[in-house]
């Protein structure tokens, strides 16, 4: 059929995980005994007390529109949150409920970014962020990391990369894939570049109650008054309270910002399931108990990870600070997907490849599951590369 199609969508890319994934899941149906470390979510169940309330909203009727961006009172536990956990003062109306956080950077992306502006975007990133600036007609400037600092960004860096097209920073932390954190000191740094030049930041902290070797937590809109006007900040219940499926994220900023982010999400999605509002407002009401014992169960299998890899000697990472991901370098054994494609068919290990978060010959590896699908998966993984390594270059 021949037909015309928006021209924004043209330039859209494919996630270049999905022959991995769909491969995992034909190879999981025929029987094998795929180790998953692919894993983009939480494998703990959602807390019972969160579902029972999710339960009586339906029971007692809750399932009929809502407004828009969220009812007053999920608004009102929300602005709650930040003030006691972020140092942030918002009112409601400077909140914005959305079907996910990455429901939420996409309306805040549409709504400021705009043909002939750039956005910027540290690499490694989340495969989304240039795929969704793409379809808001801007173009996604990379500012590329590595390794050797800990795959971050530095004012300096920042500053080199900004022009008069510059109008927006995605700051992810703990990232995705990366699982790096950024201290205090780092984000005033970069704080102190955007104020200078009145640059937007989207704050994605969506993982923010995932880290470990440290109890303090920055979000970088609690710096100043000046870049507290300049964030957007970004978080949900997705991560923090394994709820990946109940799709409810928020954003918090400038109260003009968000009114636009408001008659975006009118005219798109409109409101929020109602019955997953209710489940998110009793996740905001719950103890810390319930993020902190599956926090501490991820460290776990954290350490255990990186003392597997540790022991191959083809293979380095930097230690993650945060989320549930361990971001391997397999570079000396070729172009990532080709390696993660050959793992997957020989030993059924499913990992996913760099090359869709800007990082062609990493890979990154899940350690949401269980510790013994963890020694069983790294032992696959060691085993395959002793018998190929020296032959998969060739």
């Amino acid at each position: 059929m021949n037909f015309k199609v928006n021209k924004r969508i043209k330039q859209v890319v494919g996630s270049s995980t999905l022959a991995i994934t769909a491969r995992a899941k034909e190879l999981k149906a025929q029987g094998k005994d795929v180790v998953n470390f692919a894993a983009g979510e939480p494998d703990f169940d959602t807390p019972d007390s969160i579902k029972r309330a999710a339960i009586d909203s339906i029971n007692q009727g809750f399932t009929k529109y809502t407004p828009s961006t969220g009812t007053i009172q999920l608004k009102e536990a929300i602005a709650a949150k930040f003030s006691k956990e972020n140092h942030l003062e918002y009112k409601p109306s400077q909140i914005a409920v959305s079907c996910g956080a990455k429901h939420s950077i996409f309306n805040i992306i549409q709504v400021l970014a705009d043909e002939g502006e750039e956005v910027l975007i540290p690499s490694p990133y989340w495969v989304s962020y240039p795929e969704m600036v793409k379809l808001a007609g801007a173009t996604p400037k990379i500012i590329t990391t590595s390794a050797e600092n800990n795959f971050k960004i530095t004012g300096e860096q920042l500053s080199e990369s900004i022009n008069n097209k510059t109008k927006l920073l995605i700051l992810n932390s703990p990232s995705n894939p990366t699982g790096m954190l950024y201290t205090k000191e780092e984000l005033e740094s970069i704080a102190d570049v955007c104020v200078k030049n009145k640059i937007f930041v989207i704050s994605d902290e969506i993982y923010e109650k995932l880290i470990y070797d440290t109890s303090e937590y920055t979000s970088l809109a609690s710096l100043s008054k000046d870049i507290y006007d300049l964030t957007i900040t970004v978080n949900g219940v997705s991560k923090a309270f394994s709820m990946t499926g109940w799709r409810i994220g928020y954003c918090a900023g400038n109260e003009e910002v968000i009114n636009f982010i408001k008659k975006f999400q009118d005219h798109s999605t409109s409101n929020p399931t109602s019955i997953s509002q209710s489940a998110a407002l009793q996740a905001l009401k719950e103890p810390n108990e319930i993020t902190s014992s599956m926090r501490d169960e991820f460290k776990k299998r954290r350490d255990l990870m990186m003392s597997a890899i540790s022991d191959i000697s083809e293979l380095s990472y930097c230690k993650p600070d945060g989320a549930f991901y361990l971001f391997c370098d397999f570079s000396k054994l070729g172009e990532s997907f080709d390696i993660a494609k050959r793992i997957l068919d020989d030993v059924n290990v499913a990992m996913i490849p760099g090359e869709g978060f800007g990082a062609p010959g990493f890979m990154r590896l899940s350690f949401a599951t269980s510790s013994e699908r963890i020694k069983e998966g790294t032992k696959r993984i060691a085993n395959w590369i002793s018998k190929n390594a020296l032959c998969v270059n060739k």
